[in-house]
């Protein structure tokens, strides 16, 4: 598997524009504590290489909607008939269950190569080129405001 499998975690939420996947690869101190505050972890531990790797977050590790997607030995959610399902419908956070099923969607019409393009082409700042994790109302760097689509 190589670097970019490991990030179309079975979701539909691109692990690369993640801010817990993109707080441990830059170490970027500052965006580990506002995470870790967020989700009431310590930024220490803050350690992900994608959804789909061997090392995870907690969470992420014993994530309903991944473990499923594993046991029915599919990609994602993206393959079963059953999509959108409970594990989506009662995962706790609103704004991911909309970027789920708009990812998944988009990944079944256009597959997954055509997927990743879109999620990074969402999350990049159209006024300087940087991207920003998803959630994100700002450019990381030049502060322009974002537009991304639900």
């Amino acid at each position: 598997m190589d670097g970019a499998d490991k990030l179309a975690a079975p979701c539909s939420m691109y692990c690369g524009v993640c801010g817990l996947y993109r707080a441990y690869k830059t170490n970027d101190q500052k965006l580990k504590e506002k995470l870790g505050n967020l989700y009431g972890i310590e930024p220490k531990d803050i350690i992900c290489e994608g959804c789909l790797s061997n090392v995870l977050i907690g969470f992420c590790s014993a994530c309903a909607i991944r473990n499923c997607a594993i046991e029915k030995n599919l990609a994602g959610c993206f393959e079963c008939g059953d999509f959108p399902c409970d594990h989506v419908e009662n995962f706790p956070f609103e704004p991911a269950k909309n970027f789920m099923k708009s990812g998944a969607k988009k990944r079944r019409d256009v597959g997954t190569e055509k997927w990743i393009e879109w999620e990074m082409a969402r999350f990049t700042c159209k006024e300087c080129g940087s991207v920003a994790i998803r959630g994100a109302r700002r450019c990381p760097d030049c502060k322009a405001e974002l537009e991304v689509e639900q």
